[in-house]
């Protein structure tokens, strides 16, 4: 696939919601709101997403960050957010995160075949070059928008105010 289709999708064209479009005008108590039935509230899913879009960022940068010994690793230990500050600071992060990834999607065709470091040999048995880490990244977030999208609505706050389907 292009360059293009990866930063589109990256911010959710097509068939994808607007990762942003559906945090930007959720309240911290929205974000912070347990849905009965699902595990996760959307500021813990977000949490998570920036999680792993740092933990990713800094292998692509020749870190070798430790691998979670448990996936309960990368979700925040508490209901989150706290306050409407640690809200927008997790906002301001995962729009700030998507910037970088849009910015290394923009890599020449040599820079995209670069092979990522890993911490886990467990790693070295799927494709690591750059372009696959940022395909990784496009649809784990896009899986995690969906169960935004999804915890929207079970709230009664769908489509945000930047849109989405309605059907």
């Amino acid at each position: 696939m292009s360059q293009r289709a990866l930063t589109e999708l990256l911010y959710g064209k097509a068939a994808h919601a607007d990762p942003i479009g559906c945090v930007e005008d959720l309240s911290a108590d929205l974000a912070a709101h347990p849905v009965v039935g699902f595990p996760h509230s959307i500021g813990q899913i977000l949490w998570h997403m920036n999680y792993w879009m740092d933990y990713e960022l800094r292998r692509i940068h020749g870190e070798l960050p430790k691998y979670p010994e448990h996936a309960a690793e990368s979700w925040p230990p508490s209901p989150t957010p706290a306050n409407p500050q640690d809200w927008d600071h997790l906002r301001k992060r995962f729009a700030g995160l998507l910037a970088e990834y849009a910015g290394l999607a923009k890599s020449s065709p040599q820079e995209m075949q670069r092979q990522v470091e890993a911490e886990r040999s467990r790693d070295l048995q799927v494709a690591g070059s750059l372009e696959a880490v940022l395909w990784q990244t496009v649809v784990h977030n896009s899986y995690h928008v969906g169960q935004i999208a999804l915890l929207r609505r079970a709230l009664g706050v769908w489509p945000p105010r930047a849109g989405g389907d309605t059907w």
